[in-house]
């Protein structure tokens, strides 16, 4: 397999970490995007763009400039955020800030980027089996069920307005994974997480573009 240019937004800590040192590790191009690049992420064979807010569009400006004259293989859109709401006690700026961050800003992005790249590129959003309808056995978490399904919905029509240029597009959820987000709680490693997810965008083809897959490779349920 030829070296791939991966760009990876939040590729500072947790799932998006391990994805740039998986990558790193099989040899292929990283472009790092970040607020502010962690210790670990400066040690790493990686080209870092920082002051990245995928809510700012002066940061999606420059992402898209500092990448132009380069062609991106695979975009993963993996900033996100996590809040709890409970009902009784929702606060609009929350729910907000989560559409922001996990549904508009890897739209956003994607658009920007997408004179980079040409036929048989990736984009993979991060998302969670939280969006799921069906799944939703437990209720509360609004903001990042809502926003991670409106991922999900954006995903969906970029899978269809991409597929004519040999672009495709999937909605990943990584599982349970032990990171700061969630308190280090959780079934697998950061590390277990992007090797799965690794393999999933591997298989990422215009014959399964749109889908939605836990990073297991079993399909999930809308």
């Amino acid at each position: 397999m030829s070296k791939l240019h991966v760009v990876i937004t939040g590729s500072n800590r947790g799932i998006g970490l391990a994805l740039t040192k998986k990558y790193v590790e099989r040899g292929d191009r990283v472009t790092a995007l970040c607020r502010s690049p962690s210790a670990e992420l400066k040690e790493l064979d990686v080209n870092i763009i920082e002051d990245i807010d995928v809510t700012d569009p002066e940061g999606i400006k420059k992402a898209a400039k500092a990448l132009s004259d380069r062609t991106v293989d695979v975009l993963i859109n993996n900033a996100g955020q996590l809040k709890t709401e409970d009902l009784g006690e929702l606060d609009r700026d929350s729910i907000e800030s989560q559409f922001r961050v996990n549904a508009v800003g890897p739209l956003l992005l994607t658009e920007a980027l997408r004179p980079a790249m040409r036929e048989g590129s990736k984009v993979a959003m991060i998302t969670s089996r939280m969006a799921s309808m069906a799944d939703n056995g437990s209720g509360g978490y609004y903001g990042y069920r809502m926003s991670k399904a409106a991922l999900n919905a954006a995903g969906v029509s970029l899978a269809n307005d991409l597929q004519g240029d040999g672009i495709a597009v999937g909605m990943l959820h990584p599982g349970f994974v032990k990171t700061d987000m969630v308190d280090k709680q959780g079934d697998i490693s950061p590390e277990e997480a992007a090797r799965r997810l690794v393999q999933r965008i591997d298989e990422l083809g215009l014959s399964n573009t749109g889908h939605f897959r836990h990073s297991n490779g079993e399909s999930l349920p809308w």
